[in-house]
């Protein structure tokens, strides 16, 4: 008790500050690799570390020589075991709200228009039950994905949409990515998700649209060509059976611009003005 009345009498602003970014960096990196693979990688690096301290404390000399040299080998390993988790956690930090800015805030305008296209079109398919996989782009770019499709850069229209998924047409297999209030390519292929534990109710355009949420901070919109059944991914989970309102303000939240943000930038903005005259 005397040990922590000391520690807290000690205890100074700048320490708490310490305290509480670090704990908000570990909460982040939590939320990172929960559910995916890193999250048993890591519980099984921290086995190991248990083991080595084991083999240390009982003296048993050569496990503990192979355990300590297995963990130096083992941290270039977890860089490339990693790397998908790296990458996402980078391109997190990159989406920060300050760093970029929403559709709205980009082109100045209202983003209904394109929503209502856009479930206009998902309606229609849902009805004749013609499959679908629409990928809409936030902050992470997707070039790379709508390099294996065929390039269009084409307004939304809800006509366009529909007319792409037709079955048996050019484009119909695969999916389509929207970029702000454009089409820029269909027919492209996406990533499988490499979550395992899915129902096997779940074919390949959910497992796509799920593969993609994992790498980017992109919405998919799936509609099921068994069933009509629409659904969303986002951020490595699934939402199945939406009806059109559900999906509609699921878009028009995705494109709602960060309050904070702006009132920040504006402020910034400001008093640079001021700071000019």
């Amino acid at each position: 008790m005397e040990y922590i009345t000391n520690v807290l009498t000690n205890l100074r602003m700048r320490d708490v500050i310490d305290i509480v970014v670090v704990a908000i960096i570990f909460y982040k990196l939590f939320t990172l690799i929960k559910e995916t693979r890193a999250e048993q990688l890591i519980k099984g690096i921290i086995f190991l570390l248990v083991l080595t301290k084991i083999s240390e404390w009982m003296q048993l000399f050569t496990i503990n020589w192979i355990l300590n040299n297995a963990m130096t080998l083992g941290a270039i390993a977890i860089l490339v075991v990693f790397q998908p988790e790296l990458r996402r956690g980078l391109e997190y930090l990159g989406r920060s709200s300050l760093f970029t800015k929403s559709l709205i805030e980009i082109r100045g305008e209202s983003i209904s228009e394109v929503v209502e296209e856009i479930i206009e079109a998902v309606a229609s398919l849902s009805r004749q039950k013609i499959g679908a996989l629409i990928v809409l782009e936030k902050h992470t770019g997707l070039n790379e994905v709508a390099d294996t499709g065929t390039i269009i850069e084409g307004f939304v229209s809800s006509d366009l949409l529909i007319n792409i998924f037709i079955p048996n047409t050019p484009l119909h297999d695969g999916a389509v990515i929207i970029k702000e209030d454009k089409i820029k390519a269909a027919a492209c292929f996406l990533p499988l998700t490499e979550n395992n534990t899915l129902s096997k109710e779940l074919g390949t355009r959910h497992r796509a649209a799920l593969g993609i949420s994992e790498r980017s901070d992109s919405i998919s919109i799936v509609v099921s060509e068994e069933t009509g059944g629409i659904s969303t991914a986002q951020n490595g989970s699934i939402s199945r059976y939406l009806d059109i309102q559900t999906l509609r303000q699921i878009l028009l939240d995705m494109y709602k611009p960060d309050t904070d943000s702006i009132n920040f930038l504006n402020r910034w903005r400001g008093k640079n003005e001021q700071s000019k005259k």
